[in-house]
């Protein structure tokens, strides 16, 4: 009889002891929390460049500089757009008997349409996601160790040297970049080349004062001190003390700056400036279908709404990533 109640007794108490299984549901308070403290959508929409810039002649479903005339303008398909379109072609009988006969079908050709000389604009902005891709992350690169370079020897050295490099960024800073860039391509022909010399000419300045203020702060801290007394060299001073204190600020600069050279390399193709057709930069795109607005708005909002999406996207990660690593600005738990 004892033996049962120590045996019920046991059975209580581990019952008792056993967890609870929590069961995970996705909240809206929850789902509002973490697209607040990650930049979930932002994430994605980088992700989304990347893998189209790298995998472009993979994903494009027709070559970006082939032209057909026979669809000039034709209306994207996606929302039945183009039914009306191709119901009123004098050619449309002849070309859907010819393309059926090798198994397609020229209504479904163009999801987002085609230009104004019947090339297709996804194949287009597919592309032209590589050539920002590319020119952006060389200009970005360029750029940062070009002004981290100047901004931690201004800083550093201080005196004339910090003097004569100030002044040298003042006088860029009053310099019109759009003009600048205009003269060069009068000068040398617009080209891939330039428009990244010219954005990394655009993108260094940025680096400059900020870092030169971060470094007039560290190089008077004790640990540089004592790296003085103990007879440390200049050149590891600013690699092995200054340089790891720079880094969120680098890095919080890096990921605003993308945004506005992805702006500022589709404004330049915009005005001719930029990377020459019929290379499917999406400024160009914009450039050519300007003159269709009314009766071929895909060749104008299709690259424009990418340009908005891409440089929105870096920009909220340039926010986050300041607010995180930045305990002054820290806004979320």
């Amino acid at each position: 009889m004892a033996s049962e109640t120590r045996t019920e007794e046991t059975t209580a108490l581990q019952g008792a002891a056993a967890p609870t299984q929590r069961v995970f549901r996705l909240s809206p308070g929850y789902i509002w929390y973490a697209l607040r403290r990650w930049p979930i959508i932002p994430a994605l929409i980088m992700v989304v460049l990347v893998v189209t810039g790298v995998f472009a002649d993979q994903l494009a479903p027709y070559d970006e500089i082939e032209q057909d005339i026979r669809f000039r303008n034709a209306p994207p398909r996606i929302f039945g757009w183009n039914s009306e379109y191709w119901e009123n072609q004098d050619y449309s009988q002849a070309m859907f008997r010819a393309e059926e006969s090798v198994g397609k079908n020229p209504s479904n050709r163009f999801i987002l349409g085609a230009d104004h000389v019947g090339r297709d604009v996804l194949s287009r902005i597919i592309h032209g996601a590589r050539i920002s891709l590319v020119v952006t992350s060389v200009a970005l690169f360029s750029g940062l160790i070009l002004g981290v370079t100047i901004g931690v020897i201004s800083g550093y050295y201080g005196g004339v040297v910090d003097e004569i490099l100030m002044r040298m960024v003042d006088v860029w800073y009053a310099i019109p970049f759009l003009l600048l860039a205009m003269v060069a391509v009068i000068i040398f022909e617009a080209s891939l080349n330039l428009i990244i010399v010219l954005l990394i000419l655009l993108a260094w300045s940025g680096y400059v004062r900020n870092l030169r203020g971060e470094v007039l702060s560290l190089k008077e801290r004790d640990f540089v001190a004592s790296a003085r007394v103990t007879g440390a060299s200049t050149f590891r001073i600013i690699f092995k003390h200054l340089l790891p204190g720079l880094i969120n600020t680098i890095f919080v600069i890096a990921s605003l700056r993308v945004g506005q050279l992805i702006l500022a390399e589709a404004s330049l193709s915009f005005l001719g400036a930029g990377i020459p057709g019929p290379t499917p930069a999406w400024g160009v795109l914009i450039a050519e279908g300007r003159e269709y607005v009314e009766s071929a708005w895909w060749q104008t909002v299709f690259p424009g709404t990418a340009i908005f999406l891409v440089v929105l996207a870096f920009n909220f990660l340039g926010d986050w990533v300041r607010d995180r690593l930045d305990p002054r600005l820290r806004q979320l738990d």
